[in-house]
């Protein structure tokens, strides 16, 4: 399940997040208004010269097509990344060709152009997004050769400097990459919380279900044990009257044992959990530890669990799903990634309870120590291994801090190759014993 979350592309994850078409409606009558009462002013309180009708014809035009996607689908309707594309692109067109009449880059809202820009790459596919940011900077450089002349007063021509019309064009372009690129940057890292997030929570539940089986096991024993009781009853007689047939005497026998065997079977069944429960439900920490290990003690490189502190006075520990899968997440990226040996530390006193994770690799390259623990960071030193650092340790990292652990990765060096996980708990915590 990990493995087929990780591997999903970026572009896959971000496809996912549709813009939702009321959003945009909202966002489009907005720019209606504001075009409306910005040319209300100019061109009436002002009383600036402006092609007025050209202007109406471009906003009425906006509108209608607001209006026409209000009517024709639901509030709750998503658009594709395809249909996104084409109306962000009629929105830039159509403001840009407003723009356009009414002085080019010479005209102060000319900034806008990047809105259209910057939703598209807060929301949309990234092959998408730089087509629009494509078409966005060959309309600025048009509008930076517009022969409509900024609304001003009568008699009164501003002419702008070829050099300020590119510097305003620079001004634009770099700010409409960078903010492209934050939006971009932004949207993606919280898209990728957000699955990997919702990867964990998939990974709770699982263990929390197969936990859960005892009590569906007692439970189903609890049901079938009347039709049971019943069949053996039946049984019985059967064999009781037909004990001189040696027709069917022996397969009455041999219900009767039967029924008698499935009785015993659900009888046991019945009190697994109830017997069980005291000594599933809590374990000593070394308990747990070699619980945790044995998985991983099948592969070629050794796996040696060392403890600094005596079992006397351990702590107890409930069991616990979360801490259970984080460790032997990150026991398994050890062994991964291993030359010959991986070495668990386990150490606990009145205060603290550690467990370290070392392996004898490569260890973490200096760009991923800085990013350890995010989802999707799938790069470590070793070529012959696939996948490792990814979506599956942010799981056991996340698990790991819920459950109130601190955790430090780091390299060995220069004592030792290879990478060292300390996790560590305040020992009230996970004491069970403990009086919190």
């Amino acid at each position: 399940m990990v493995d087929n979350v990780e591997s999903s592309s970026e572009e896959d994850r971000h496809s996912s997040r549709r813009l939702r078409l009321q959003t945009l409606v909202r966002l489009r009558w907005l720019a209606v208004g504001g075009q409306a009462v910005t040319v209300f002013i100019v061109a009436f309180w002002l009383k600036f010269p402006l092609p007025l009708v050209a202007c109406a014809v471009l906003i009425a035009a906006l509108a209608a097509v607001n209006f026409y996607l209000m009517i024709r689908y639901p509030p709750t309707h998503r658009l594709y990344p395809g249909a996104a594309f084409a109306l962000l692109g009629f929105d830039l067109l159509q403001l840009c060709a407003l723009l356009f009449i009414t002085g080019g880059l010479a005209n102060p809202f000319a900034a806008l152009v990047c809105v259209p820009v910057i939703i598209s790459f807060a929301s949309q596919p990234i092959r998408f997004s730089t087509v629009l940011i494509f078409i966005a900077m060959v309309c600025i450089t048009i509008l930076a050769f517009s022969p409509f002349p900024l609304p001003w007063f009568d008699g009164v021509e501003i002419n702008v400097h070829t050099v300020m019309q590119f510097g305003v064009w620079c001004s634009i372009a770099s700010t409409m990459a960078f903010a492209a690129f934050y939006a971009y940057r932004v949207s993606m890292e919280a898209s990728q919380l957000a699955d990997a997030l919702a990867a964990t929570e998939l990974v709770l539940q699982r263990e929390k279900h197969l936990s859960q089986l005892d009590g569906l096991a007692a439970a189903a024993a609890h049901e079938l044990g009347t039709p049971l009781a019943t069949i053996s009853v039946v049984a019985k007689e059967m064999e009781r009257e037909l004990k001189d047939d040696d027709r069917f005497r022996e397969d009455v026998q041999l219900l009767r044992s039967q029924s008698e065997r499935c009785r015993d079977i659900l009888r046991r069944l019945a009190t697994l959990s109830a017997e069980g429960e005291a000594h599933l439900r809590r374990l000593p920490l070394s308990s747990m530890m070699e619980e945790i290990v044995a998985p991983h003690r099948e592969f070629a490189i050794k796996l040696e669990l060392i403890e600094k502190s005596p079992r006397k006075g351990e702590p107890v520990t409930d069991r616990n799903a979360g801490i259970m899968y984080g460790l032997g997440n990150l026991i398994e990226n050890a062994v991964d990634y291993a030359r010959q040996k991986v070495t668990v530390t386990v150490e606990h006193d009145a205060r603290k309870v550690r467990i370290t994770v070392e392996d004898d690799g490569e260890g973490y390259s200096s760009d991923i120590l800085t990013r350890i623990g995010e989802p999707y960071v799938t790069k470590r030193q070793r070529e012959d291994r696939a996948g490792g650092l990814g979506l599956g340790l942010f799981i056991a990292k996340t698990l790991l801090e819920r459950s109130g652990a601190s955790l430090v990765f780091e390299n060995r060096m220069p004592e030792a190759a290879g990478a060292r996980v300390r996790v560590e708990w305040p020992r009230v915590l996970i004491d069970a014993n403990s009086t919190k």
